[in-house]
This record gives structure tokens, C-alpha cells and sequence, in this order.
């Protein structure tokens, strides 16, 4: 027995019922359980309880043993002198007055529930109820899938909202940050963004039409252009950044660039230079996202090809076949997921103005669904994955549902436990008062 599954067992009233009786021989009935706190204090705020013929109004605390009320020195905290019952599951302290009623569960809950439980946390699979997630109705599912988004987009939003406070409310420098810190993809997340606060969006402005300044700037603030060089473009740029250093005392990041485990169209060579192309042809990189309203003019935009030298290289030191290296349309919509979105999301979220968070989970709802691992393994088990307000749903409930065993906290698991419940009132002797 674990506290979370205790609080679950009261907070939803799961337990027969027919022997409402007190520890101390009192008669109780709960009018109302209480409101469940996520914060200081009591487990249950505001609870109704008649006891004998009094009616009680205060809160409810919730342990696994009654000793954990002195373990955790609740006598001593103010904050509990109103707590009217003491919900545990063992009352191990049967001869001491505590002075709170007590209320014990041990022999009240449906074995079925509890089995059910215990299953899940002893479960090594992909998802504990993987062999019964396809028993969850299509309704269940729909609310669901919308609160694990909302979820999602509030986590997304606090990362902008980070940013945002770093660049002192610019909007255009937090969306720089962001965007270079995607393009760097898995590998180079950190690289790239460490680089990105080295670069403020002002001086990355005044080189708006120079390309190879640009691509200078970027390629030498990630140690790049370091060594020599056999051919003239990368020399050319190795001094054009030599003289922009020494211009702005620039210092390049500690972090390196990964090359090793990725593909070469992937290289940070390539997204450096494919990045340094969007710089050059956009004009107010936040204003842009603000103001565009067609997802498609999001996708024409993303949709830039690295310059010429790119063409026959991925590194500066290797010739390579002759290929164009345009950044692939998985990329574009991987960067308007984890870039455009969340930016969009937050800026509606911080002036409660609706229509950019709508937009930005309508073009959720556009682009297609993220395919890998976890987003397959959930399909195999009949889970919808249709777009990519799915598939973010989805990597929400795995990494912070599935995989922490939060099956309590989960629509799905409520759903299948509550059915443990109605399988005990069907099968439970007449006798007894059905568990609701």
C-alpha cells in the first residue's frame, strides 16, 4: 500500500462502505471527501463528515500507518489543528489517544482493485496496462489526449518563459535561442544554444544581408573554423571571423559539436549553415511567427537550402558527391513542434490573448504525426497516432505517465481501476453496500 493509492481510494470513495464505522466504535457518513491538495498541508481540504449526529467541516489527512501522523510531526504544525479525520490504511497505534478520529481501510478495499494495482507497478512492460488499454472508450481518450497536450505546451511554455525572463522580455532574442538550440537537434542541443546567447540578435542584424558573415559568426562561435584550411571558402571564413572576434570580443562556446552518431545530412555543419541561410533571408524572427497565419507560409519558410559551398561538402575538410542540402521536410515540421509552437503557445499564454494558442495547436493538429519508438509502440497497442497533436500527447504520457508508473493520476488507469470497482459491485454479496 503506498500513501498516493490511499488518497486515490479516498478521494473517489472506493471502499464498501456498509460498516461505516470509525476506529473508536463512532458511526460516520461523508457527506463530501474533500478537496484534494497538491500543496502544504492536509491531504483533503474542506471535507463534510457526520459523526454520530454531528456534522464535522474541516480536512481529512491521509497515511498508510497512524503513526506516520507523529513520524511526520503534524501535532506541531498548525497547519493540520484542523484536520477532523484520520483516513489510514493500518492504525497501529490502537491504545493511544490521538485525539482525531480514526478511520482504517485495510479491510474495506476490493481485493480486485488492489490486485489490479499491484500489477502495474510490478509491470516491466512497454505501458503497465498495455494488455488493457484498448478496453478505454474513445471518449475517455479524447479529453485525455487534449489535457496531456495542455500539459505538454505548459512544460514547453516554461522553457520560453525562461528564456524570456534570461533576454529581458525580447520576444525576437527568445525565439534566436530557441530556434539554433533545435537545429542542433538531440546531439547538439546545448552546443547550439550556448552559441546562440553568444550571438545577440542585434549584431546577427547587422549582417542580415552577408551570408558568408553570418555563416562566419556561426561556424566560429562553435569552434569550427579553427586550424587551416586547403580550401578558400572556409579560409575566407576563418578570417572574416577572426576580425568580427577581435570587433566584438567575442568568446567562442566550451561545448563541441558532435559529428560522431548521426547521419551527414544531420552533420552540425550542415544545420549551422542551413540556420545561417534562415538568418539571412528573415526579417524579425519573432514578428514573422506572430503575424503568419497559413502553416504552409511556416513550412515555405523553414524550407531553406545551405549555401553553395554545401552543396559538394558536409564538413570543411571532405569533398563530397554534388547534392543540394535542403533541410528535409521531417526537420521542418520537428523545428515547428518544438520551436514555432511552443514560442507561439507561450506568447498567447502570457497575454491571454486565445488566438495565438489556438493557432498554434491548429497547426499541431496539421502537421503530420512524429514516428519513432514510443509513438509505434503505442499504435501496436490500437493508440490513434494521426497528427502531431497526437503523437505530443502521446510523449507526454509516456514520459511523464507511463514510465513514472502515475497510473493513479492517469484518465486510463482511473478508467480501468473504476472497472475493477464495478466488476466488485456486480460480484459482491447483496449484503454489503456496493462500493459507487
Amino acid at each position: 500500500m503506498t500513501e498516493r493509492l490511499l488518497q486515490y481510494l479516498w478521494q473517489f470513495q472506493y471502499y464498501n462502505k456498509q460498516s461505516s464505522i470509525l476506529d473508536n466504535g463512532d458511526t460516520f457518513q461523508v457527506i463530501h471527501p474533500g478537496r484534494f491538495n497538491t500543496n502544504q498541508g492536509p491531504d483533503f481540504l474542506e471535507a463534510r463528515i457526520r459523526i454520530e449526529d454531528t456534522l464535522w467541516v474541516g480536512h481529512v489527512e491521509v497515511h498508510v500507518k497512524t503513526s506516520d501522523w507523529f513520524k511526520h510531526a503534524h501535532q506541531f504544525d498548525r497547519n493540520y489543528d484542523n484536520v477532523v479525520l484520520h483516513v489510514v490504511w493500518e492504525h497501529d497505534l490502537p491504545e493511544r489517544d490521538t485525539r482525531i478520529p480514526v478511520f482504517s481501510m485495510q479491510s474495506r478495499v476490493p481485493m480486485l482493485l488492489l490486485e489490479q494495482y499491484r500489477y502495474w507497478m510490478e509491470s516491466a512492460s512497454f505501458i503497465a496496462c498495455g494488455n488493457q488499454i484498448r478496453d478505454v472508450s474513445r471518449i475517455i481518450w479524447i479529453s485525455w489526449r487534449e489535457r496531456l497536450l495542455a500539459e505538454r505546451m505548459q512544460r514547453k511554455s516554461a522553457m520560453v518563459f525562461s528564456f524570456l525572463l534570461q533576454t529581458h522580455q525580447h520576444w525576437d532574442e527568445t525565439f534566436w535561442w530557441l530556434l539554433a538550440r533545435n537545429f542542433g537537434a538531440a546531439l547538439n542541443f546545448e552546443p547550439f544554444e550556448a552559441m546562440a546567447k553568444t550571438l545577440p540578435v542585434t549584431i546577427l542584424a547587422r549582417y542580415k544581408n552577408q551570408l558568408p558573415v553570418l555563416e562566419a559568426l556561426l561556424f566560429g562561435q562553435c569552434g569550427l573554423l579553427e586550424g587551416e584550411f586547403e580550401e578558400a571558402y572556409p579560409a575566407a571564413l576563418q578570417r572574416e571571423y577572426l576580425h568580427l572576434k577581435n570587433k566584438y570580443e567575442l568568446q567562442p562556446i566550451r561545448q563541441s559539436v558532435h559529428f560522431l552518431r548521426t547521419r551527414p545530412v544531420n552533420f552540425p555543419t550542415i544545420r549551422l549553415a542551413q540556420l545561417a541561410r534562415l538568418l539571412y533571408q528573415s526579417n524579425h524572427l519573432f514578428a514573422f511567427i506572430k503575424e503568419t497565419e497559413q502553416l504552409s507560409e511556416i513550412k515555405k519558410w523553414l524550407s531553406v537550402t545551405a549555401s553553395e559551398f554545401w552543396n559538394e561538402h558536409y564538413t570543411f575538410q571532405k569533398c563530397s558527391v554534388n547534392r543540394a542540402k535542403k533541410l528535409g521536410n521531417q526537420m521542418i515540421d520537428t523545428l515547428i513542434i518544438n520551436t514555432v509552437v511552443p514560442v507561439l503557445f507561450a506568447y498567447g499564454l502570457l497575454h491571454n490573448e486565445e488566438q495565438y494558442k489556438n493557432r498554434a495547436l491548429n497547426w499541431l493538429d496539421e502537421l503530420e504525426p512524429e514516428m519513432n519508438a514510443i509513438t509505434h509502440s503505442y499504435t501496436e497497442l490500437g493508440i490513434v497516432n494521426k497528427s502531431a497533436f497526437d503523437s505530443q500527447a502521446l510523449l507526454e504520457l509516456k514520459g511523464h505517465y507511463c514510465d513514472a508508473k502515475k497510473c493513479l493520476d492517469c484518465a486510463v488507469g482511473n478508467a480501468l481501476l473504476k472497472r475493477s470497482v464495478a466488476v466488485y459491485m456486480e460480484t459482491c454479496p447483496p449484503h454489503l453496500e456496493k462500493v459507487p
